[in-house]
């Protein structure tokens, strides 16, 4: 059985609420996110997000990760834990590409 290389993903996630997140917010959530090669967005918006770095062997591993990640990230910036909406994946070789639905 051939083992898969672990490999670096780009995981994109928002999480939507009920109030728009102030630029404090996501200044905590872009520091949060920092020591995972990420980037934080959503001021003036009523969703924050954010964009990791994230090593795993599938897509799912790291969304799975990520969504961790971020939960921890988002605590971390006392951000509100809204519901996740949105998670999407890129793989480092620009051709995995995909879109984890979210239910609601």
């Amino acid at each position: 059985m051939k083992l898969s290389p672990v490999k670096r993903w780009s995981v994109s996630i928002q999480a939507e609420g009920d109030r728009p997140v102030e630029l404090d917010e996501v200044v905590a959530l872009a520091d949060a996110v920092a020591p995972l090669d990420g980037i934080a967005s959503g001021v003036g918006a009523t969703a924050y997000g954010a964009q990791i770095v994230i090593e795993a062997d599938t897509a799912d591993s790291a969304v799975e990760a990520a969504m961790e990640a971020f939960a921890a990230a988002a605590q971390t910036a006392n951000l509100p834990a809204w519901p996740v909406t949105r998670a999407e994946v890129i793989g480092e070789d620009e051709f995995e590409v995909g879109e984890v639905g979210i239910d609601d």
